[in-house]
């Protein structure tokens, strides 16, 4: 398994690229990214079929697989439950994935955002078994999992399907102990399992990107002119058997940062691993909304609130208390009849929301600070 990861323990994740101001991907600024990217000796590419409103497979073969030998890279791509409804869904979804790509076969295929109901689904559709007879095919050639649920369900998973060859998980140093999310634990499952992990979210969302301004003393009292980031992704690369971390990267900076520090991956330092622990407890003590902006809310949402948006802004006020969440929540991010306080209650965004969070809940506490 290591010679697939290329020998390096960092990823691009393609769900987060650059936008042009018609929300279209900057393939011009995309490609230079990869090229810095595969230039320092990255080859491991994520994406998924909805990931930037179904632009990021295409994106990926107008920059990287039109452009490089397929020797040349890793692409891991996934079966998401918005797109298949029966076993007879998948194979045709597949190969359309394959064509949007500009590929033959994937290096890895997961599961997508695995929890005890969508697995279910997924075992009532025999998604499982057609994955693993694509793969049987050469088609795929490492069958996996991506995870969003407790450590009690990723056993379940595992339990039963051995076949299983590596897990995608939610890991970064506040998530690490918390309880909604069990990194710790889904990790220990994994290692129990002999099954290789591969890291998601590392900078949860970017929120361990720009800090509150205790946090951000924290670090930048160490004075070794390291990123937030990188605290955060060696952090996640640090842990034995975790093979690859990805980053969601929408900007050359981004890039050139994040492959600088983890081109000769060093372990966080016991002063750096000190720092973060203290910075983990400062965010403890904020009670901020855990949302990593994935988006997969959205997709449900009959009203078209955004939710990850108008949650952010929150997290905003709460920081760092900045005066203008205010304009940018009233005229930036909603517009008549998609506020917060617009919410039907439905709850479908619930149903599809990985960390588990009570949305309609939370969209009541935005309404209170933002709608009056």
């Amino acid at each position: 398994m290591e010679n697939i990861f290329g020998g390096k323990k960092f990823g691009f994740g393609c769900m987060r690229l650059p936008l042009l101001e018609d929300g279209k991907v900057d393939t011009e600024l995309f490609s230079k990214m990869v090229d810095k990217f595969m230039e320092r000796g990255f080859t491991y590419f994520d994406t998924a079929h909805g990931y930037v409103s179904g632009q990021s497979e295409p994106a990926l073969k107008t920059c990287l697989t039109s452009r490089y030998p397929r020797e040349n890279y890793t692409i891991t791509d996934k079966l998401s439950t918005h797109h298949f409804n029966k076993q007879e869904d998948i194979r045709p979804l597949f190969q359309s994935q394959l064509e949007a790509v500009g590929v033959d076969y994937f290096d890895f295929y997961f599961m997508h955002a695995q929890d005890k109901n969508i697995f279910a689904k997924f075992k009532r559709c025999h998604a499982y078994e057609t994955a693993l007879e694509l793969k049987a095919e050469g088609k795929i050639k490492h069958f996996g999992i991506s995870f969003h649920d407790r450590a009690e369900v990723l056993e379940q998973i595992l339990t039963e399907y051995p076949q299983i060859e590596l897990v995608q998980i939610q890991f970064n140093y506040v998530d690490y102990e918390d309880p909604s999310v069990e990194s710790r634990k889904c990790y220990e499952v994994c290692v129990k399992h002999g099954k290789p992990v591969v890291v998601m979210e590392p900078v949860k969302g970017g929120s361990l990107v720009t800090l509150p301004e205790e946090a951000q003393k924290v670090y930048d009292a160490l004075g070794n002119g390291m990123s937030n980031a990188s605290y955060a992704i060696r952090f996640a690369a640090g842990f034995e058997n975790i093979k690859m971390v990805l980053s969601g990267m929408g900007n050359m900076e981004m890039v050139e940062d994040n492959t600088g520090y983890m081109q000769d991956f060093q372990p966080l330092s016991p002063a750096e691993q000190e720092a973060v622990k203290k910075v983990t407890e400062i965010f403890r003590s904020q009670n901020l909304i855990p949302c990593t902006a994935c988006r997969y809310c959205m997709e449900e949402c009959p009203k078209g609130i955004h939710i990850p948006d108008l949650f952010s802004l929150l997290n905003a006020k709460k920081s760092f208390g900045n005066w203008n969440t205010d304009y940018y929540y009233n005229n930036i991010h909603t517009t008549e009849g998609t506020k917060a306080k617009d919410c039907l209650k439905c709850g479908k965004c619930e149903r599809i929301c990985p960390q588990h969070l009570e949305i309609r809940k939370l969209l009541e506490d935005v309404s209170r600070e933002f709608d009056k």
